[in-house]
Order: structure tokens, then sequence, then C-alpha cells
């Protein structure tokens, strides 16, 4: 049964319209795979799998988009500003922003309600992603990848149907640990 609580409407830069419909649901309990795995997230592969499934490439969705939002950008920086003109170049360096967000997001949809359907127990990283994105040359990368908004939707996917998620120390060396334990 489905209880409706409340709706939200907001407005993105980009001027598109959303409307938030908060409702209360029962969930239903996936069904147990009795399966284990552990993720090691990098920059190369957005994920390595412990149990020999093949690694997801690293889409790099703001490299890919990267010279189009150079060019609106250095259009919005040409134009007057307060004019009509700069507005409409304002809006398009919105959309291509708003692209990127996107298409991140539904490709960390993807991958998260993925790995909760194929597995009962997910191992990942705790990471300090705040720390890593301060060092100069990884910080754009480490934004691109979104550690932490893929990490957050394995944590409440799992809490709706049933599965659970470990975080390991970051600390330990899950990177130079061979499979066998060396």
């Amino acid at each position: 049964m489905m209880c409706f609580l409340s709706v939200t409407v907001s407005k993105e830069p980009c001027g598109e319209y959303y409307a938030s419909i908060l409702v209360e649901e029962d969930t239903h309990i996936l069904s147990r795979t009795e399966r284990a795995v552990g993720i090691d997230v990098g920059l190369k592969t957005f994920g390595t799998f412990s149990d020999n499934r093949p690694d997801i490439e690293n889409p790099r969705f703001f490299n890919e988009n990267q010279v189009k939002l150079k060019k609106v950008q250095q259009h919005l920086s040409r134009k007057q500003k307060g004019s009509n003109r700069r507005e409409k170049a304002r809006l398009k360096v919105a959309k291509v922003h708003s692209k990127i967000k996107k298409q991140r997001q539904h490709f960390l949809h993807n991958i998260s309600i993925n790995l909760i359907r194929d597995y009962d127990l997910i191992c990942i990283e705790d990471l300090d992603i705040s720390g890593i994105k301060k060092k100069k040359k990884l910080s754009k990368g480490v934004s691109d990848v979104a550690w932490g908004e893929f990490f957050r939707m394995l944590e409440y996917k799992a809490k709706w149907y049933g599965k659970f998620i470990q975080k390991i120390d970051r600390y330990y060396p899950s990177s130079k640990t061979c499979t066998c334990g060396h």
C-alpha cells in the first residue's frame, strides 16, 4: 500500500522543473543469492571485483563533455552582465552541467541496483574522498567518478532490499593483496 506524504516542486538552474513526491511504501526484500563481493574502486576502472566479475570501466562523463562546456563557458564570459543574451548563455552552461549530472546518475543507479540484485554482502572501501579531492592532480577525476554518491546509493538500496554493506578500513592494503592472501 502506498501513502502520499508531500510534494516538493523545485527548479533546476537550467530552467527545468521537477516534482519530488514523498510516499510511504512497503518495499519487498529481494531473494537471497548467498553471494558476497568486494569492490575496489579506482580512477582507471570504476570498480574491480573480488569474484572475477569483469571490471567496470570508468565512463568519464565530465571529460567527454569538457570541450563543449569550455565553448559555452567562453561564450558566457563574453556577454555583458544583466543582458538577455547572457541569461541565454547561462542556461546553455547549466544544460551542459545538467546533462553530465544526469549521465552520471543513470550510470550509478544501474551499477548499484545490479550489484544489490546479484549479491547479499557487498564490501566497499571506506575512502577519505574529501582528502583525495585535495590533491590537485586527482581532484577532477575523483569528482567525475562520484564514489561518494555510488556508496550512498549502495547503502540506501541495501536497506530497502534487505542486503548488507560492509565498509573495509581505508588503510587495509586491498589493492596490494593477492587473491591467495599474500
